[in-house]
């Protein structure tokens, strides 16, 4: 990769979709072994592995953007709670097999169209890993909206639990589409696309997935958690953090 300039807001954004990517991942990891099939497990489990992938990628980048010497290891271990930027909707609980798949739905929803734009990014390096990244978000969206479907228009029983799961992630989605101070420097400086035809694509991905499945329609406009983008998360994440991270918090810079 070419050696990138300083910039904060490019930096933030960086580590925005890595620890997206990460804390996504490390939550699908935990059904590693516990999926309802063989099949599904290691499907799963290869989208958990795509999202460390990923994540690499990308805190390998940020840490060329920051200059200070710091690798993906230490962005993503040796930083607290407060210094994640990922969106609230990745670090919600698995619940049951239904909750965990309409949360990767959701969040396939928004990755398959912003990984699209990302891929025209001005930044040759983000461009790189938009274009690589989208070709496997394509079959994470194939695969969550199929089982969505599946479960929504399936039994009284997998209906009721996809209702039960979208109540309670629903709280969370609309963060999704509103962009934070990093975003909006990076779209007003020409850097990444505008993002309004991703919130577009998102929006209509859902509608149409939902009522092939049969479950109700959420309004976009009601009230929304957000934080997470900045800083400001659900006590979640910090239990992820403290299993994620304690074999490098115990034994600092350890290798194999």
């Amino acid at each position: 990769m070419e050696s990138p300039q300083p910039s904060a807001p490019l930096f933030d954004y960086l580590l925005h979709l890595a620890d997206n990517a990460a804390i996504l991942c490390q939550r699908l990891g935990a059904w590693c072994g516990h999926g309802p099939v063989l099949e599904q497990d290691i499907a799963l489990t290869n989208i958990a592995l795509d999202q460390v992938g990923l994540a690499r990628m990308l805190y390998q980048y940020a840490g060329q953007v920051e200059g200070k010497g710091r690798g993906e290891d230490d962005l993503a271990y040796l930083r607290d709670s407060w210094d994640f930027k990922n969106c609230l909707l990745v670090e919600m609980p698995n619940g049951d097999w239904g909750q965990t798949i309409l949360r990767q739905f959701i969040y396939d929803a928004w990755a398959l169209p912003l990984y699209d734009v990302l891929s025209k990014s001005t930044d040759e390096n983000l461009s790189a890993i938009a274009i690589r990244t989208a070709k496997e978000v394509r079959y994470h969206y194939r695969f969550s909206s199929e089982w969505v479907i599946r479960l929504g228009d399936g039994t009284n029983e997998s209906r009721q639990r996809m209702v039960d799961a979208l109540q309670f992630l629903w709280p969370f989605v609309n963060e999704l589409t509103q962009p934070a101070p990093y975003e909006q420097a990076l779209m007003a400086s020409g850097v990444i696309p505008d993002l309004s035809g991703v919130v577009a694509s998102f929006k209509e991905s859902l509608r149409v997935v939902f009522e092939e499945a049969t479950l109700p329609v959420p309004d976009f406009d009601t009230w929304s958690q957000t934080g997470g983008k900045t800083g400001v998360h659900t006590e979640h994440l910090g239990y992820i953090l403290a299993e994620m991270q304690h074999l490098q918090r115990t034994y600092p810079q350890a290798a194999w």
